[in-house]
């Protein structure tokens, strides 16, 4: 199959049907091959690249694809729903504490990468300044989801966890920032005025961010929708408003849209786990249409020069660059070499450098299609050599611990005209929520257990029946105890029967 260069040729349903038909072959295969990635360990991006080069021109597809404004276009979407679904899945109490140093690695560690990576661009490849300092920039963020592909199994103190998660969160903006202004005809601005306007968009974005998340929060909490499935298109319609809204404003649209789908994951919304899927489902969809593109875009046969400059300065970057970074960065902050140790080696290139890669190219950079060869080159190498190590690293450095009590999935959706709430709550594997009796919850008064679905059948429960794994419960709460009664259902979750009551957190049982 090739795709014709020359005189366009109108379509028909037939060639939309060969669209269709091929669309969701390759999404078919691809879901298959994420169970090839988790028992390999190998993030999934890798999988899915190697879909795209194989439909491509080199490949069996024999797909022609060298259209990088397109390809530009839809990463950056797809990137939007990936920190949509991030952010959602982002827990406040656990970034909270690794704030000021995430902030700083993905400011400062930024700096001190692009520095480090272009010198070494420049002195050791021949690079020119330019083209060095747009291969620092491309490749100085990080990405969040092929680090937790990997580590999803081992669990981590909540500092790392958090500290890596919200660095791949905010790094995405200045990053881009940086590439655009690198990538512009013309002299590059004064470095204190590139400053400025980083600083300047950043806080429009976080501006806009967090006051559309905390007003589409706001809303959703009050505004019973007429059908459960308006919810989570409602929550992805707003976390994508955000990112417009940033963008218009001339702020960072990225660090807008993370910032407000981590306001309403943390609001606790109506139809929680449903919307919760929904994100989890498109983001899905979003990498693997992004990374099967980007493996179209790729030519294998022009790689071959460009394989040892990839190398080289992914070797600088892994070794020296991300290294450096964390060490100055963190140092100040009294993270245990253990910890920076990991984190300097999780610092895993995914999708961002290889999209912001054709940045240079959409722009008509010199030489910008050897920098899109030497980034891929350098995310697939060095991917396949971390990704698979990061387990075995934390084991090493004895940052595993024990596994955490399995969080309740909690479900609430509106009575607007009782005034009051329905929760729906599953009981997983591994929630000490498994043998308390019904009256133990000790739910606040105005809320109750009202049926329990067990093995299929449901009944309405006595105050003495033993809750057990697998079970899901229906709670009705009246509008004022519908928070305190998810806090005490989670608290017990976590912490059994024995949970207090006074001062519990819904999140963790402890005070």
């Amino acid at each position: 199959m090739r795709v014709s260069q020359g005189r366009e040729r109108p379509l028909t349903v037939h060639h939309l049907n060969q669209l269709l038909f091929v669309c969701s072959l390759v999404l078919l295969v691809a879901v298959a091959a994420v169970r090839i990635s988790s028992r390999s360990g190998l993030p999934s991006l890798l999988v899915y690249l190697g879909i795209g080069i194989a439909m491509g021109q080199d490949g069996i597809g024999d797909i022609k694809f060298d259209n990088a404004e397109l390809t530009q276009v839809i990463g950056y979407a797809a990137l939007v729903v990936i920190l949509a679904e991030g952010g959602l899945g982002t827990k406040w109490k656990e970034i909270k504490p690794a704030l000021p140093a995430a902030t700083a690695l993905a400011l400062g560690g930024v700096a001190v990468s692009v520095g480090v990576t272009a010198t070494a661009a420049h002195y050791l490849i021949g690079l020119e300044w330019r083209q060095a300092l747009i291969i620092g920039a491309v490749v100085s963020s990080t990405d969040a989801a092929a680090v937790f592909s990997v580590l999803r199994k081992i669990p981590l103190p909540t500092r790392v966890t958090g500290t890596l998660e919200a660095e791949s969160g905010f790094n995405d903006a200045p990053v881009v920032i940086l590439v655009v202004a690198f990538s512009q005809a013309g002299p590059v601005e004064h470095w204190y005025t590139l400053i400025g306007e980083i600083t300047l968009e950043l806080a429009i974005g976080a501006a806009i961010g967090i006051a559309v998340g905390w007003l589409g929060s706001w809303g959703l909490r009050h505004v019973a929708l007429p059908a459960s499935g308006l919810y989570p298109i409602a929550v992805m319609a707003i976390a994508v408003t955000a990112y417009a809204a940033g963008a218009l404003a001339h702020g960072s649209g990225f660090l807008a849209v993370y910032l407000a789908s981590m306001a309403m994951g943390n609001a606790k919304l109506p139809h929680w786990p449903a919307t919760r899927g929904f994100a989890d489902g498109l983001g899905w969809i979003a990498q693997i249409g992004m990374f099967v593109l980007l493996g179209l875009l790729v030519t294998p046969h022009e790689l071959g020069d460009d394989v040892l400059p990839g190398l080289v300065i992914g070797l600088v970057l892994t070794m020296v660059a991300r290294p450096l970074s964390v060490v100055l960065c963190l140092t100040p902050f009294r993270v245990p070499w253990q910890e920076q140790t990991l984190m300097s080696w999780a610092g895993l290139r995914g999708a961002v450098p290889i999209i912001l890669a054709t940045i240079p190219m959409v722009s008509g950079v010199e030489s910008s299609r050897r920098i899109f060869n030497i980034v891929f080159v350098l995310v697939v190498v060095y991917t396949l050599v971390q990704g698979p190590t990061l387990p075995w690293l934390a084991r090493k450095l004895r940052l595993g611990g024990d596994a955490e009590a399995a969080d309740l999935g909690i479900e609430s959706a509106p009575l607007e005209r009782l005034r009051g709430h329905l929760l729906s709550v599953a009981i997983p594997e591994g929630s000490r929520m498994h043998g308390v009796e019904v009256n133990e919850l000790r739910l606040p008064a105005g809320a109750a257990v009202t049926l329990v679905v067990r093995e299929g059948k449901s009944f309405v429960p006595l105050p003495t029946t033993v809750l057990r794994r697998g079970d899901e419960l229906l709670v009705v709460a009246t509008d004022p105890v519908r928070d305190a009664a998810e806090r005490r259902l989670r608290a017990v979750g976590h912490g059994g029967k024995l949970a207090d009551w006074l001062g519990t957190d819904g999140a963790d049982g402890t005070r």
